[in-house]
């Protein structure tokens, strides 16, 4: 089964884990007290799996993009939306083999437990910095550096999280300046806690 039938396979159930919901609730939080956000803001939410993040944020800012390879997520995420009335949330399907490529500009980029299950991430991360208006923000949210007890099926993970400086180096290389680091929440998945970092920064003007 490939990464994005996997994860379509799950989708419908995938917000049962409250440590799911719990993580996207403290990835926000973090986001909210390390960026000002505003209401003129459109921002992309990348890898979005069911939208627990961009639904989050929704309320803070003027528009959400919620991107996945999954259309079972995004499946899951559109329902929600529909069902609350919301008219500031899009969808978008992304192909897994293609590099990320939208007609829109945004003014942040965030994601959440989803850059270590991109096998490019430079030219990932050098795709947010041409999506962003000038001075645009990242906000971006991943595992630190683990042993592989995280994923039960690691198929499809071509990071074993991240040393944070490692991916500060990344976004600079991109082009990202004033970058910082903070522990967004500590998730707890059986018997062991796994830190959960945030990384923002901007868009050199």
């Amino acid at each position: 089964m490939s990464e994005t039938n996997r994860f379509d396979a799950s989708a419908a159930t995938w917000d049962e884990q409250p440590r799911r919901v719990k993580l996207a609730r403290g990835v926000a939080d973090e986001i909210a007290s390390q960026i000002h956000l505003s209401r003129d803001m459109d921002v992309l939410d990348f890898g979005c799996g069911t939208g627990l993040l961009t639904l989050a944020l929704q309320p803070l800012v003027r528009s959400v993009t919620g991107a996945d390879t999954s259309a079972g997520m995004l499946d899951v995420l559109r329902g929600k939306v529909h069902g609350s009335g919301l008219t500031n949330v899009k969808t978008v399907l992304l192909d897994p083999h293609a590099t990320l490529s939208l007609d829109t500009s945004f003014h942040l980029v965030v994601s959440s437990m989803a850059l270590h299950h991109v096998a490019n991430l430079p030219a990932l991360l050098k795709r947010f910095h041409e999506q962003l208006h000038a001075s645009g923000l990242v906000a971006l949210a991943d595992q630190d550096r683990e042993d592989g007890s995280f994923h039960e099926d690691p198929r499809d993970v071509y990071h074993l999280g991240f040393e944070r400086s490692e991916l500060q180096t990344l976004l600079a290389e991109a082009g990202f300046i004033d970058l910082g680091a903070s522990t967004a929440i500590v998730t707890r998945k059986g018997r062991r806690d796994f830190p959960v970092f945030l990384i923002t920064g901007h868009k050199a003007g």
